[in-house]
């Protein structure tokens, strides 16, 4: 990711100002227009059944309405997209780009914008916009950066930890884990980072070890990045040695840890999706006796986002998926843990009655979590976190699995 960075903020200086040509988002009808009989090639995470399950479904929807084709290219890393785009730019490509719509966070979603990589700003001129919960929802930042329109949100997500309730009990903070895990050895691991579900595991734990997590919120300072963490490499050096597997090896990803937990080789395990154990449960992936809790203090929460590409081919089509996305039929059934589990972004009280209705009837499962009990959401770090302690983690614990 850090080679990543460096060549977009080499080929920032080669990028015009972009700014939105036709299609334009503030007239829908010709956007609506423009987009039947396009293509969207949609590069999202593949990693998951029920995800892809989703996004296969509201390719059918858009087909349906609009006469959008959607393909979704299934990815592992979403920094392969990103160098794509990159790729088209360095070589003149500046239309009929490969890529129609990203599924976007963090640091990819800050490089490319500072970049001038992406098309818009579109998504406060999305008709479904005006049913966002703007008020209540991280829906205008991604990681601390403003979106300021250039990337679309379709989910909010939340870290909870699932335990398997037959082998242990909630537990209160980060402290409580570790000595959990010291007198358990082998029933808790998280993804190897840099897996976003294992680096998150990295901030929340940075989180419960700073007298002041402020700091966080902020660009990384040199000068004091090594006293800042030092808490967070002690916290480690007794935590790994009583890993599964005594920190020797980690999970890819946050389904095969899942696995581990089925499996029962683990008890404990990270997610951030408060809906997804309920959603395994349903689907027969997790045993009936696996719950949720969240430590003292809150968890980290944040929006899934979709963003258009600066040369995307269908960025008509592309608009009218990421719309969809906001539609109630799409929301509710996200956030339904037979599908999905994911929250919303919309403001549920706006909605007309007939909407209002498909999510009244949700049961959201019986190992999730009530928004009373999920606690506040702590922000996301700003990006530049993220990227250097996963970096130091490969460093000081990274192993080949």
């Amino acid at each position: 990711m850090t080679m990543l960075k460096t060549l977009i903020a080499a080929a920032a200086a080669l990028v015009p100002g972009w700014a939105v040509a036709d299609p334009d988002p503030a007239d829908w009808a010709s956007v609506l227009e423009a987009a039947r009989g396009q293509t969207v090639y949609w590069n999202a995470w593949g990693g998951s059944p029920v995800t892809n399950d989703f996004i296969a479904w509201v390719g059918r929807r858009v087909a349906e309405d609009h006469g959008v084709t959607l393909e979704h290219v299934k990815l592992s890393d979403t920094a392969d997209a990103v160098a794509r785009v990159l790729a088209e730019k360095q070589a003149g490509q500046d239309k009929g780009g490969a890529i129609d719509l990203i599924w976007i966070n963090g640091p990819n979603f800050a490089a490319m914008k500072e970049a001038g990589l992406l098309f818009g700003p579109f998504a406060e001129q999305l008709p479904n916009w005006a049913l966002v919960d703007v008020a209540g929802k991280p829906v205008r930042a991604d990681f601390t950066v403003p979106t300021d329109g250039m990337e679309s949100p379709w989910a909010t997500a939340q870290v909870v930890f699932m335990y398997d309730s037959a082998d242990m009990a909630p537990l209160a903070d980060m402290g409580a884990l570790l000595d959990w895990a010291q007198a358990n050895p082998g029933r808790f691991t998280y993804p190897q980072p840099p897996d976003f579900l294992g680096t998150t595991f990295l901030k929340q734990a940075l989180y419960g070890v700073l007298d002041d997590p402020s700091v966080l919120l902020r660009p990384v300072d040199e000068a004091g990045y090594d006293d800042i963490v030092a808490p967070l490499w002690a916290y480690l050096d007794a935590l790994t040695p009583n890993l599964w597997r005594q920190g020797r090896a980690y999970p890819q990803t946050g389904p095969r840890q899942i696995q581990l937990l089925a499996d029962g080789e683990i008890s404990l395990a990270i997610s951030f999706s408060p809906g997804e154990a309920s959603a395994a449960i349903a689907n027969g992936q997790l045993p009936d006796t696996v719950r949720t809790f969240v430590p003292a203090g809150g968890t980290i929460g944040n929006a899934s986002f979709v963003a258009i590409p600066y040369n995307a081919t269908a960025p008509a089509g592309a608009m009218v998926v990421a719309n969809f996305l906001l539609s109630a039929q799409a929301q509710a059934r996200a956030l339904d843990p037979a599908n999905l589990g994911y929250g919303t972004v919309l403001d549920l009280g706006a909605l007309p009655d007939g909407e209002r209705a498909l999510f009244d009837g949700i049961d959201l499962g019986i190992a999730t979590l009530s928004p009373a009990e999920l606690g506040p959401a702590l922000p996301e770090p700003h990006p530049s976190w993220m990227t250097r302690i996963a970096a130091d983690w490969v460093g000081r614990y990274g192993v080949a699995n």
